[in-house]
């Protein structure tokens, strides 16, 4: 019933409970759920993941964090052999992402630019990070685009004006757990568009929706997320489900 398509179960933060936490997804009804690579070394763990759990699948990418990386060829060779593992579903979670001061704008670019090739060449939708930096987002995917370039705007954090140019181009809107914030954009971007351009995630274990907000996130959680999207839309818990699970096998082409 429920799906998170986003959620960083691979990860040493759960390597203590990992078979406790995925227990406690499934006793809440979470039927699907994606983890993503950020780097070489997590990819494969997202696809070894992938591979134990009839539920799980993995995506392969390159975080703008690991940027610095993209300066070794290598490093793309192996994500492309990677991403042609079973049960690797995107790209991602690629993108840029400007709030620290150390960033490096280019190698950034250059790293998003080329893992938006991949997955061209792959036909295989891209889950994008983006955080501080719309406006070159924006841009880069108008200059990159072509007539198969699906996604799914991971973490969403933009406003309702940046969400619809994002939905024009051919992605969905991910919705993590600071729906919840009190300060939080999101509760008007859900409002505003159509239940068909949404999707759920956690992002654990990080960005706990309330009220475990400081605590570690977890993909049990992402019921809250759709109960909150349920409220927001003022339609049933069911019909949100429903939905955004419909929006999720279609994207990322699944088994029904």
């Amino acid at each position: 019933m429920f799906v998170d398509i986003h959620c960083h179960l691979s990860f040493p933060e759960f390597d203590i409970d990992r078979i406790e936490v995925i227990n406690r997804l499934t006793e809440e009804g979470v039927g699907l759920l994606i983890d993503p690579g950020v780097d070489v070394a997590s990819s494969k763990k997202s696809i070894e993941l992938a591979r134990d759990f009839d539920f799980i699948y993995a995506n392969v990418g390159l975080h703008p964090h690991e940027a610095a990386l993209a300066v070794e060829e290598s490093v793309f060779g192996e994500l492309l052999a990677l991403a042609r593992s079973p049960k690797v579903v995107a790209i991602g979670e690629i993108g840029l992402d400007y709030h620290y001061p150390d960033y490096n704008r280019s190698a950034q670019q250059g790293a998003f630019r080329e893992m938006l090739k991949m997955a061209r060449s792959l036909d295989m939708p891209v889950v994008i990070h983006c955080r501080d930096a719309w406006e070159d987002m924006l841009q880069i995917l108008t200059e990159e685009s072509h007539s198969a370039m699906r996604g799914v705007m991971h973490c969403f954090s933009g406003d309702t004006l940046i969400a619809q140019e994002c939905i024009r181009k051919g992605f969905k809107l991910s919705i993590p757990g600071t729906v919840t914030y009190k300060r939080s954009l999101l509760p008007e971007v859900v409002r505003t568009v159509s239940l068909d351009d949404l999707l759920t995630e956690t992002d654990a274990p990080y960005l706990a929706p309330v009220p475990y907000r400081g605590k570690r996130n977890e993909p049990a959680f992402v019921t809250t997320v759709t109960t909150a999207i349920a409220r927001i839309k003022e339609i049933s818990l069911k019909e949100a489900a429903e939905g955004i699970a419909k929006n999720s096998v279609e994207l990322f082409r699944l088994p029904g």
